[in-house]
């Protein structure tokens, strides 16, 4: 059993592609994993949030992992802030971190361009606290995708350079290159993976759409104009974008939907995914709502989380303060 980090950015109402693409991953993995995984809520304030939102949305985010089935005794589910060792960490690693490093990494260039010196700090070197976060729980295996493999080698850079300057201190932590996890596309242009931030909510079917939002999104979703249902991911991604969501709902294949459908029309294709959509998706939203009603049983779950995660936290910045000098 190896130790297994990731974590859940409380960033507003979620959609079907994060659950498939990262929530039920992160839950397989506790059955065969030693799985941490924390609300980066620091991380969150890289860019202006409204508090109150930002409070709603870290309550929204670990209501959604219980949902799906994440088991708080046997995992550990805390908020990163209530854990003031990450932040510690952060600024003893961002003293061997060098600013060419941080000028490299490609999230930064895309996220500040345009914008100028009114760009925050934190949103330079929030690599590195998220190399702290990783670092700090000698974690083994870390689930990245290709947007977040730099920040990995950064923090695998960041504990080789500690441990030769100061002494054996991290284990340094190996990529988990997801190998499930379907990427879903935006149901008005499947060219581009599905977004909340896109400007048409017909483009997403969030985690908590009513039934007949969910039927007048997947009755609008753009296909195209050949009218058969073949599964053809290169020359027809939009039917085959459909056909992956249909496949996901029912523990199917995309192929194996393709022939069942085979002689269909788009019509009649189009509203059993409805209805498949819908079937999935409603006891789900249940489960939410009742989550959500019991704010109380969430930050208790978060609090016993956080008393968990910081006696592990503690030792290793124990260790870290030793090894620098500062521990009198």
């Amino acid at each position: 059993m190896k130790r297994i980090l990731t974590a859940l950015q409380p960033s507003g109402l979620l959609h079907i592609g994060n659950y498939f693409g990262a929530i039920e991953p992160a839950i397989k993995l506790q059955q065969e994993h030693d799985l941490i995984l924390f609300s980066v809520d620091y991380h969150a304030i890289t860019v202006p949030q409204d508090p109150k939102e930002l409070r709603k949305n870290i309550l929204f985010a670990a209501a959604v992992y219980l949902s799906a089935g994440l088991d708080s005794e046997k995992s550990l589910l805390f908020q990163q802030s209530k854990v003031s060792e990450h932040t510690e960490l952060a600024w003893v690693l961002s003293c061997i971190a060098s600013v060419g490093e941080m000028s490299r990494m490609t999230q930064f260039k895309d996220k500040s361009t345009g914008k100028g010196e009114s760009v925050s700090v934190g949103l330079f070197t929030y690599p590195v606290l998220m190399a702290a976060d990783i670092l700090l729980y000698d974690t083994e295996l870390v689930p990245v995708g290709e947007d977040q493999k730099q920040h990995l080698e950064l923090a695998r850079d960041l504990a080789e350079r500690f441990n030769t300057r100061f002494g054996k201190t991290f284990v340094v932590p190996e990529p988990a290159i997801p190998t499930v996890g379907a990427r879903i596309m935006g149901l008005d242009d499947a060219s581009k993976k599905m977004s909340k931030s896109s400007p048409s909510p017909k483009s997403y079917i969030s985690l908590m759409d009513t039934d007949e939002m969910v039927v007048k999104k997947i009755r609008s979703a753009v296909t195209d104009s050949i009218g058969t249902i073949t599964f053809e991911p290169e020359t027809r991604k939009e039917i085959a974008n459909l056909l992956t969501i249909f496949a996901l709902f029912t523990k199917s294949t995309p192929q194996e939907v393709a022939a069942k459908y085979a002689s269909s029309s788009y019509a009649e294709f189009k509203n059993d995914l409805a209805e498949a959509t819908v079937a999935w998706l409603s006891p789900l939203r249940t489960k939410i709502n009742e989550y959500l009603a019991d704010e109380a049983e969430l930050i208790r779950i978060f609090d016993q989380g956080a008393e968990r995660a910081k006696a592990i936290a503690s030792k290793k910045m124990t260790d870290v303060r030793a090894k620098i000098g500062v521990t009198l």
